[in-house]
């Protein structure tokens, strides 16, 4: 499996697996290969947002997305010998900085 094979099956599991969370604007943004494991780590970043309670009024309702909206990151570790998705993990930048 190429790196762009892994990729596009990670995109498509992610947007699988929070398609209730209104995912939106997925990003790549590191690849990684892991030759011990022959799996590729790919990390992806999103926007996720959550909904509105239904008594809100339009206005507040479509600010109120605007300011829940964040970027958040996942490592997608897919096999690489059958393309199968074997862990999704949160990836916290600001840890990372640190």
């Amino acid at each position: 499996m190429d790196v762009k094979n892994a990729v596009s099956k990670a995109k498509a599991y992610l947007m699988e697996l929070f398609a209730e969370d209104g995912v939106a604007d997925i990003r790549l943004e590191e690849v990684e290969h892991d030759e011990r494991d022959e799996s590729w780590n790919i990390t992806l970043g999103f926007l996720r947002h959550r909904e509105a309670p239904a008594n809100m009024s339009a206005l507040v309702a479509s600010l109120d997305a605007l300011a829940s909206r964040r970027r958040v990151y996942r490592v997608v570790r897919v096999r690489e010998r059958d393309g199968a998705v074997v862990s999704v993990k949160h990836r916290d930048l600001a840890a990372d900085a640190a």
